[in-house]
């Protein structure tokens, strides 16, 4: 979200349309996120070739004119994002709708609950670096089950072998201080 200087304008009406409901405002990844009753409802950026809205439980929302999109199918359940290239494009009227469905969602307590752990084979890559060497092996074993699982889908995402050993070295230091993958973001 590093081009929010380009969508100023831009911003600047879909944060006033998001003003006009009950939410109370804060700062949550760097980016303002609007909540309702405590819970993430919606928020908004720019990106370098559009503008968006983004709906935590927008996968509840039946968006009627099919203006929600997945960021990123297969990865992301619940979060859905409405993309704008241009200001003409913003519809307040239709936005307030979706704003309005999105708390009836809250107030609802819908939710997508995430799966049950399911262990995952630790790849080669990894079961290798953990035999020979018994500090990370014992420190792998250390981390709770969805730290390792952090890791070994890290790894297993690597299409290439020179980004897997790269992203080996990098998880190491971190294993051995007990530190999962994604803790600086929870």
């Amino acid at each position: 979200m590093q081009n929010n200087a380009q969508w100023k304008e831009e911003l600047k009406i879909l944060s006033n349309i998001i003003s006009q409901f009950p939410f109370q405002s804060c700062i949550k990844w760097g980016a303002e996120v609007f909540t309702f009753n405590g819970k993430n409802v919606v928020s908004y950026g720019g990106f370098k070739n559009y503008f968006a809205l983004w709906f935590f439980n927008g996968v509840f929302l039946k968006d009627t004119h099919n203006v929600l999109v997945n960021a990123q199918e297969g990865k992301t359940k619940s979060l859905r994002q409405w993309r704008f290239t241009s200001k003409e494009e913003i519809n307040s009227k239709l936005i307030q709708q979706y704003l309005k469905e999105a708390i009836a969602i809250e107030k609802k307590g819908l939710r997508i609950h995430p799966e049950k752990f399911k262990s995952l084979p630790v790849p080669d890559l990894l079961l290798n670096a953990l035999n020979s060497n018994k500090r990370l092996k014992t420190g792998f074993a250390k981390l709770t089950p969805g730290k390792q699982k952090e890791y070994i889908l890290y790894l297993n995402e690597a299409k290439q072998e020179v980004t897997r050993l790269t992203r080996l070295e990098k998880i190491k230091p971190l294993v051995l201080l007990g530190i999962g993958l994604n803790d600086k973001y929870k």
